[in-house]
């Protein structure tokens, strides 16, 4: 039995549900999403709460259970409260600024980076253009932007140069020593 696709999800005041036959929608204070669903499990709205149940006991149906909770719960805290994701940019010289709908990023590199900033998401740039903060109310687009910036100028773990998560951990390298 799924261990995550059993718990409910609770619907918080302010955030209607609705089920269709093979889509889901969740609409919040934020905004409004939504998702398709297979056919191998059931979502039902009952008691304030979101249930998804799986119709059978087969290998995909246990596999979609778990997944499909997750992504309404995800759903749901996203239209409610919205997902915040915090990139700390670290180097002499490298710096981000927001330019319309493009990333534009100084990275140690001759030319600059611009990213286009996907429709659903906010960009601010902080700290005299060291922190960059992404919100939106969906949280595998903001994942994914995130990510894609991040891949610019990974950190590199003898300096701590690069972007990073701001809770991420890099782990530090001794350089040469100047051992004969």
């Amino acid at each position: 039995m799924s261990r995550i696709g059993t718990r409910p999800v609770m619907i918080p005041a302010g955030v209607k549900v609705t089920v269709e036959p093979t889509v889901v929608h969740v609409e919040g204070p934020k905004g409004r999403l939504s998702q398709e669903y297979r056919p191998e499990v059931e979502i039902a709205v009952r008691d304030g709460a979101v249930i998804v149940a799986r119709k059978n006991d087969s290998k995909q149906s246990k596999a979609y259970h778990g997944l499909y909770r997750s992504l309404i719960n995800n759903m749901i805290t996203g239209v409610s409260q919205g997902f915040k994701r915090i990139l700390v940019i670290n180097g002499v010289g490298y710096r981000a600024e927001v330019q319309g709908n493009l990333l534009v990023l100084s990275l140690g590199y001759s030319t600059d980076f611009a990213a286009v900033i996907p429709e659903g998401i906010k960009v601010t740039v902080e700290g005299n253009g060291q922190r960059i903060v992404i919100e939106g109310i969906d949280r595998a687009k903001i994942g994914k932007f995130a990510s894609e910036v991040r891949s610019l100028r990974l950190p590199e773990p003898y300096k701590g140069k690069g972007i990073r998560y701001e809770d991420e951990k890099i782990r530090r390298k001794v350089g040469k020593s100047g051992v004969k």
